[in-house]
């Protein structure tokens, strides 16, 4: 995987998610037996300084003419098609051995998700959510920028939230000045639900799109939304959201502690979990996929 530049800002895609930890620290310090400081450690003030680059990044280029680019060109679905493994075969490829924490690589993190809410008894579409919900970074093999396939996600189209992670860099998204997108509802109006919300270009939106035919309605939710903590920590834009949203986000809510709080050096056994895997995705999803 290619180092940092303008282009790449973070030198490890799992930069942004050890972010999370630091930012959004768990509720439940005894989530998993486990304090939060035993996950990462983040007195790396360099890379705070990538996070703070990605951001800058994300957060200027992140328009509503950019997201609807980025929605015409990639959700032709053009790209690749893959079955399921495939595309996790082909996101271990972003892996970097210069991470100094960890060396779990995708499908680690994939399956460390998925084991900890199969093992609290969800139901099995649940479990194959947390399997697949960052599949969609395949989007970084497709050349895109890594501030344009993970990062928090936020509405475009109307006011960036000053509770977004370094707000601050809005200042030089030239949405921030366009008085059709720089009110409270922008495009938008009152309630009028997540769907017809317009939300930041990433790795939710584009495996959501993927799959949005084959899983049920909260697995669609958590794939679209897991990156919205403006609204699932900060409740920031429940203007825009109607009761059929309401209700999905605590779904959203359920899956979180799964995706940041199940992270450690102890390996799963990705072989003798991959039949269990295997007949899961074969339930939901066809044989091959589009990306």
């Amino acid at each position: 995987m290619k180092k940092s530049s303008i282009n790449q800002p973070l030198e490890n895609i799992e930069h942004w998610e050890e972010d999370l930890l630091k930012r959004y620290p768990d509720p439940d310090p005894d989530t998993n037996g486990k304090e939060k400081e035993d996950f990462r450690d983040y007195e790396d003030s360099e890379r705070a300084e990538t996070v703070k680059e990605f951001y800058r990044l994300n957060h200027t280029f992140q328009t509503y003419d950019f997201v609807s680019k980025k929605e015409a060109d990639f959700l032709q679905f053009n790209r690749k098609e893959m079955s399921i493994w495939e595309a996790v075969d082909f996101l271990n490829t972003l892996v970097d051995d210069s991470d100094p924490d960890i060396d779990l690589d995708q499908l680690q993190h994939l399956l460390q998700t998925s084991e900890a809410i199969r093992a609290d008894g969800h139901p099995d579409w649940f479990v194959l959510t947390g399997f697949l919900h960052d599949v969609g970074k395949v989007l970084c093999l497709f050349d895109e920028p890594q501030w344009a396939v993970v990062g928090d996600t936020f509405p475009v189209g109307c006011k960036f939230s000053d509770k977004i992670v370094h707000a601050d860099f809005f200042a030089e998204n030239p949405d921030s000045t366009n008085p059709k997108f720089n009110t409270k509802y922008g495009i938008y109006s009152p309630n009028c639900g997540l769907d017809k919300v317009k939300m930041s270009w990433g790795h939710d939106e584009y495996l959501y799109q993927i799959l949005k035919d084959y899983l049920p309605e909260p697995a669609l939710y958590i794939i679209r939304y897991h990156s919205f903590y403006a609204q699932h920590r900060e409740n920031e834009y429940r203007h825009l959201m109607n009761d059929k949203d309401v209700e999905m986000f605590e779904w959203v809510k359920k899956f979180n502690p799964y995706d940041l709080y199940t992270k450690a050096p102890v390996k799963p056994d990705s072989e003798a979990l991959k039949p269990y895997y295997q007949e899961l995705v074969k339930k939901y999803l066809p044989d091959v996929l589009k990306f």
